[in-house]
């Protein structure tokens, strides 16, 4: 996240906003640190940490994990520590909802698409024409969204119910 944009950013700008970092990517960073020999070993003892039922479980993963590797690997936990409030945001929602969410990936390409169409006109006359491309380069990336999401009737339907009157 501290790449782009930070979450007191966010926050200040989107007071309510609730930050769930991309549990994908922090365990992608976490075995940057391990060695071969150790990573399904480290990564096993990581997926009791993110696919832990409740805060309670994952905090006591954690601490088991330290305790297991802070003396070979101190980085990760540190790491997992720091970003804890963005971390734990997961638990906010039911399970249907967190199987959708644990990743950023898709909007991180839509990002991407968005940021390289703004790029390619380098110059807006105003703020409708900028909107414009916005609004085409979404269109565009679209169509091309034809793999459907795992569980995501189960999901929806949740949506529905937790932010009633907002997803229709």
């Amino acid at each position: 996240m501290s790449e782009y944009i930070s979450t007191t950013t966010i926050n200040t700008v989107f007071p309510k906003t609730k930050i769930q970092l991309c549990i994908v990517h922090l365990i992608r960073n976490s075995l940057r640190y391990v060695s071969y020999k150790d990573m399904k070993s480290v990564a096993s003892d990581l997926k009791l940490i993110y696919r832990a039922i409740s805060i309670d479980q994952e905090e006591e993963e954690l601490l088991i994990f330290s305790e297991k590797w802070d003396k070979k690997y101190p980085a990760i936990s540190r790491s997992w520590h720091k970003n804890w409030s963005n971390i734990i945001t997961i638990f906010d929602y039911p399970d249907e909802i967190r199987k959708i969410i644990y990743t950023t990936n898709a909007i991180e390409s839509l990002n991407s698409v968005i940021r390289k169409s703004i790029n390619n006109r380098k110059f807006f006359p105003n703020d409708q024409s900028a909107l414009k491309v916005v609004y085409l380069a979404i269109q565009k990336a679209s169509q091309k969204w034809t793999m459907a999401l795992h569980d995501w009737r189960a999901a929806i339907n949740r949506f529905a119910i937790e932010f009633e009157g907002r997803v229709s």
